[in-house]
C-alpha cells in the first residue's frame, strides 16, 4: 500500500486530497467515524423535520452534500481494512 491514496471524492482526475495510510490505527478510525458521524447527523435532524418540500436540484445538491464526507469516511475504513489484513 501506498503511503499517500487519494481519496475517491476528490473532484477531477488530479487528487489532491489523500489519506496518509501510515498514520496510526486509531488516528484512522478517529478520522471516519467524523466523518460519518457528521453525515449521520445530518440526516437524523433533517429526518425529524416536519414537512419538507424540495426540487430536484436541490435534493441532488443535498445527495452530494452527504456522499462526499461518507465517500472519504469509507475510503479512510479501507484504508484501516487492509492494514489490519496486513498484520
Amino acid at each position: 500500500m501506498n503511503e499517500y491514496m487519494a481519496l475517491t471524492s476528490n473532484a477531477d482526475d488530479l487528487p489532491s486530497l489523500y489519506v496518509n495510510t501510515t498514520q496510526p490505527l486509531h488516528s484512522l478510525l478517529s478520522t471516519a467515524s467524523y466523518r460519518i458521524r457528521a453525515v449521520t447527523q445530518l440526516l437524523e435532524n433533517l429526518a425529524m423535520r416536519g414537512d419538507i418540500t424540495s426540487d430536484a436540484v436541490i435534493l441532488s445538491d443535498f445527495a452530494l452534500l452527504c456522499c462526499v464526507p461518507l465517500r472519504d469516511g469509507c475510503d479512510v475504513l479501507d484504508v484501516i481494512a487492509r492494514r489490519m489484513d496486513a498484520e
